[in-house]
């Protein structure tokens, strides 16, 4: 990609088997003992955001972390999580080498389980 990278993501419900629409997700930028948030958004209908998290200039080596509001989602979904939820905010960090590159890091969550990969 000649103009630079991105930085992508997806939420996958794999308890109803649907994207995670709706959900609330951060994004953070490590920096030694400093965490940075730049931007939070929700998930579109299709469990993905609008527009790539960074892209271009915007995506720098580091590391990185997303936060993803999964208790608050099956709240709203009117899933009893017993308090407290055992995953309510569950964060992915990660690190980003290769700023040409796209980087999609997608959840797939449960109220009690989940998982995540470098997609493409």
């Amino acid at each position: 990609m000649a103009d630079g990278g991105r930085l992508t993501t997806h939420v996958l419900d794999t308890t109803h088997g649907r994207p995670g629409a709706g959900m609330t997700v951060t994004l953070y930028r490590l920096e030694g003992d400093r965490r940075d948030r730049l931007l939070q958004v929700r998930t579109n209908a299709d469990g993905r955001c609008d527009a790539p998290l960074l892209a271009g200039a915007d995506l720098t080596a580091g590391v990185y972390e997303l936060e993803f509001e999964a208790g608050a989602y099956f709240r709203g979904l009117g899933v009893d999580l017993g308090e407290p939820a055992f995953l309510d905010v569950v964060p992915i960090r990660f690190g980003v080498s290769k700023t040409d590159q796209h980087y999609h890091v997608p959840l797939l969550i449960s109220p009690y389980s989940y998982s995540t990969y470098r997609g493409s």
